[in-house]
């Protein structure tokens, strides 16, 4: 019998579980894990004890892929496979557990550099089509004088090469980003991107928000984030499962105005939970010293919970939070709060809420490390706030009706730059639909 509290646990008896992906074909163990490469990495490295890390999707593999391994390097191999959430991360706490010197990090990853580990990051050779996706792209972007990043999920990064060789005679401003799994040494040059583990050199007189983006990979965490963080760039996605291609459609305003409401949740929050969604990305502990110290500063308590997936069954536990802010990699913050009885913010969202010195400047920003001290974003006067028209018309009618309906309608005015830069007219027309869409009347 379900209970307020609880289900009869028929949604789990009904729940429909779609196949995995399908593991690699037992004959090409050695391309696509790329054996040769690993087995160089643990000798050169004198690792006596190394940490496999696989993804679920890979798995079945594990055995084989450790047997091999330890033939080759006369090493002790370690299969990490209970990192179902985060897998894209390395796992440094299994890997520790097991007393291992090194990890080897199979499938997918988000490329946070870790800090006490040796790291090797095998992606794993998906076949990708050159030649239909080189077609996709001129149907995609006809005008040969395109400025047009490529961008690519890092499973298919080992063709990279050769697109750019199809590509680069005809299209002169195109750029492909290249992946990169350290932080590059030095300070960034002019015009150069430094992010999400991609690095690539703009050379278009307005910058990249002069530039189209085209991604090659399927739809997911990463190029949502992507298209959240350069939301001023329009997308294009070829998809090499499929071999469907398309102009991206996610409303990128719509999906920032909600982030931005998030923001003011979290200012009206009085206590805050902070959900440690990640133990191995380089600063974790200083971010979650800052949260609790900006935190404090604005008057807000806060509690450090590890909960490992947040789930709204989880979270519920805890009544007295108004507002969960999740410490994860750049891919894994994101989380759709939408189920979830209290909101879910960033790091980043939490600093708008409390910080009076950060203001919106247009760039979302989901990696943590970008909020420590020392981060060229550190001060809103590093970098002047910088209007965004496309979002602004839209912001105020979103929040506003919220807010209003909160009864904090006063302090809304007193701290949001957009009612003083939006005439009143302009809005006028966006706020009964918009106010019905977010607070429908009871009935």
């Amino acid at each position: 019998m379900a209970t307020a509290f609880s289900s009869d646990g028929e949604a789990a008896l009904r729940r429909e579980l779609g196949p995995a992906a399908a593991a690699a074909p037992r004959g090409d163990l050695d391309g696509f894990y790329e054996m040769g490469r690993a087995a160089a990495f643990v000798r050169g490295g004198g690792f006596r004890k190394v940490a496999l890390q696989f993804p679920d999707e890979l798995l079945a593999d594990a055995a084989a892929v450790a047997a091999r391994m330890e033939a080759a390097t006369g090493a002790e191999m370690y299969v990490l496979g209970d990192t179902t959430y985060g897998s894209c991360c390395v796992d440094e706490v299994a890997a520790e557990h097991a007393g291992a010197e090194a990890v080897l990090h199979y499938g997918p990853a988000c490329l946070s550099p870790c800090g006490k580990l040796p790291v090797l990051h095998i992606f794993g050779q998906q076949p990708l089509d050159i030649g239909r996706c080189a077609e996709a792209f001129r149907e995609l972007y006809p005008d040969r004088q395109s400025r047009v990043v490529v961008l690519n999920d890092v499973i298919y990064a080992h063709a990279m090469g050769e697109l750019e060789q199809q590509l680069c005679p005809e299209y002169p401003n195109i750029v492909f980003s290249r992946v990169v799994c350290e932080d590059p040494p030095g300070p960034a040059l002019p015009g150069e991107v430094r992010q999400f583990g991609r690095q690539f050199l703009v050379e278009a007189p307005g910058g990249l928000q002069d530039c189209s983006m085209f991604y090659v990979g399927a739809e997911g965490l990463a190029l949502t984030s992507f298209m959240l963080t350069w939301n001023r760039c329009p997308f294009s996605s070829f998809d090499p499962a499929t071999g469907c291609s398309r102009h991206e459609t996610l409303n990128v305003n719509r999906a920032l105005m909600r982030r931005l409401y998030l923001v003011e949740r979290a200012r009206d929050a009085r206590v805050v939970g902070i959900l440690v969604g990640t133990l191995g990305v380089v600063g974790y502990l200083a971010v979650l010293q800052h949260l609790r110290e900006l935190l404090h500063r604005a008057g807000k308590r806060s509690y450090t919970l590890a909960v490992g997936k947040p789930n709204p069954a989880k979270l519920a536990n805890f009544l007295e939070v108004d507002v969960f802010v999740l410490v994860a990699c750049a891919q894994n913050s994101l989380l759709d709060s939408s189920d979830f009885y209290r909101p879910v913010v960033t790091p980043y969202e939490l600093e708008l809420a409390c910080n009076p010195a950060r203001e919106w400047t247009g760039n979302y920003l989901t990696d943590f490390r970008d909020l420590l001290p020392g981060n060229s974003w550190k001060t809103a006067a590093q970098h002047p706030p910088v209007v965004c028209p496309a979002l602004l018309p839209c912001l105020e009618a979103v929040v506003a009706p919220a807010l209003h309906r909160l009864g904090d309608r006063r302090e809304y005015q007193a701290n949001m730059i957009v009612s003083r830069q939006v005439p009143a007219h302009t809005l006028s027309s966006h706020r009964p639909s918009l106010q019905r869409r977010l607070f429908p009347t009871s009935r």
